[in-house]
């Protein structure tokens, strides 16, 4: 026989919106630290912004040499 309470440990809280915004605004710094420009990172939806952190070194090795031709 059960004892009438719930099982609180199987229950999870909701995601709270303020975690997420402080989530995408680090993920939002860590593309620009890698040089992908503030113009397309400001174009990416949250998907798209997790997808691109995957793989970094990758992400560094693709927007470096643009970054290096526009600054000539």
């Amino acid at each position: 026989m059960g004892s009438g309470r719930s099982n609180e440990e199987l229950t999870w809280s909701s995601k709270a919106p303020r975690e997420r915004q402080r989530r995408m605004k680090m993920h939002r710094k860590r593309l620009m630290a890698l040089g992908v420009p503030e113009a397309v990172v400001g174009k990416l939806n949250a998907k798209e912004l997790r997808a691109m952190l995957t793989r970094p070194a990758k992400i560094k090795q693709r927007w470096t040499p643009r970054m290096e031709a526009a600054k000539v």
